[in-house]
């Protein structure tokens, strides 16, 4: 079961990468800030962005003058990080298993959103608490649960109306599990960490028309997507309309502003691990 939904999510973004990087980075990017900020990320810090997607996070853990280093099982969004940053470190590798880093050798660590994508988010958590050194910080994102984060609400009443929610996909870990702020203070504690905080980040998500909301989900993302690619043709149609439709709602002076809240974990390796 593990092996397919990882085997699964591994397909979505292999083919998502570029789809990602023209829709959702415009929005994810913008925890990068804050995630380094409470991670103490700066001058010389080794620092590890795991899931690293297209590389933004490394990218700006670089421009603070840290020794920084992006990681990704997909070899499509490695490659995209890449051709973003020629002068930055990428490298494929899986979350769960970081054996291309020692104990102890990363100053800090940060996944953001990569959790969402896990078979096994507490392999990847004890890997992030494995290779830290004492007292180094880890955090990871999560998006709020959907009645907050409007765009996922959008998007999966339109399935829920027009098509059908339950279509077989392999199975992983609930993915708003972790929208629940005692689940990520939960999940740190069990990984090894300390002085584990939860802080909520208010995003909003800028589109230039309505449709985009659907294309990005559509287009560039894994399981979401992927329940999108399996509805009938004409569910789909019906679906595509009814999202359309609810982002006019957040139209603004010629964009679609959608709430997009997420929120952000972190803790501390102590000095006695």
């Amino acid at each position: 079961m593990a092996n397919d939904f990882k085997n699964f999510e591994h397909q979505g973004w292999e083919a998502a990468a570029d789809r990602y990087d023209a829709s959702f980075s415009r929005l994810t990017r913008q925890t990068v800030p804050r995630t380094l900020e409470l991670l103490g990320v700066s001058t010389n810090t080794r620092f590890l962005d795991i899931a690293c997607g297209p590389g933004y996070m490394t990218a700006e853990a670089s421009r603070l003058g840290a020794h920084a280093v992006g990681v990704d099982f997909s070899a499509a969004m490695v490659d995209r990080a890449r051709r973003h940053y020629p002068g930055l470190t990428f490298q494929i590798g899986d979350a769960e298993n970081l054996a291309d880093f020692a104990d102890g050798s990363v100053g800090a660590a940060g996944m953001n959103f990569g959790i969402l994508h896990l078979a096994n988010p507490a392999a990847a958590l004890r890997e992030m608490h494995r290779v830290l050194v004492p007292k180094g910080r880890a955090g990871f994102t999560v998006w709020r649960r959907p009645e907050e984060a409007l765009g996922f609400s959008i998007v999966l009443r339109a399935i829920e109306k027009h098509g059908n929610p339950n279509l077989p996909l392999p199975q992983g870990p609930a993915f708003f599990q972790y929208s629940d702020p005692a689940e990520c203070e939960n999940l740190l504690k069990k990984s090894g960490f300390d002085g584990c905080q939860v802080e909520t980040l208010k995003l909003e998500w800028k589109l230039t028309h309505p449709d985009e909301l659907f294309t990005a989900f559509y287009n560039g993302t894994a399981r979401t997507g992927g329940l999108l690619r399996r509805q009938a043709p004409g569910d789909l149609a019906r679906i595509r309309e009814a999202v359309r439709e609810a982002a006019l709602a957040y139209s603004h002076q010629g964009e679609v502003i959608i709430p997009m809240p997420a929120q952000l974990a972190w803790g501390v390796k102590s000095l006695a691990a």
